[in-house]
């Protein structure tokens, strides 16, 4: 019996512990810095896989893909009030392909097209109209 208990108590101490991430705060350019100086903050230490950003108060700032560090996939970002504000797609650390930028009310606000980084083509960009 007391074998049993003291293996439920590991058990569920090693849960508790793997489960535990790693709080990396970072400024305004994303760079590791010290908690009281920090805007945003991830919970991963390496960036791997999707990979989610936060603002101090907690709402989702980024989400975004990486592989072999760098950006690569789908990208969001939103405002710190929740809505979403762009959204589009790295490869290999650069944008490519069709981007959008919203409004906080939801309307958009820009889109167009990038080719390596560069926007390429027409840009359409729209008035926010209340």
């Amino acid at each position: 019996m007391k074998k049993s208990a003291f293996l439920l108590i590991a058990v569920a101490f090693l849960t508790i512990s793997s489960t535990k991430q790693k709080v990396v705060w970072l400024d305004k350019d994303l760079k590791e810095t010290k908690q009281s100086e920090a805007l945003y903050y991830r919970n991963v230490s390496n960036l791997k896989g999707e990979v989610t950003f936060y603002f101090k108060s907690r709402n989702v700032y980024r989400k975004v893909f990486y592989a072999s560090q760098k950006l690569s996939g789908n990208f969001y970002e939103y405002y710190a009030s929740g809505e979403l504000k762009e959204v589009g797609t790295y490869e290999n650390g650069v944008r490519e392909g069709n981007w959008k930028l919203y409004y906080k009310n939801g309307k958009i606000r820009q889109k167009g097209r990038y080719s390596n980084g560069e926007k390429v083509g027409v840009w359409k960009t729209f008035y926010k109209n209340n």
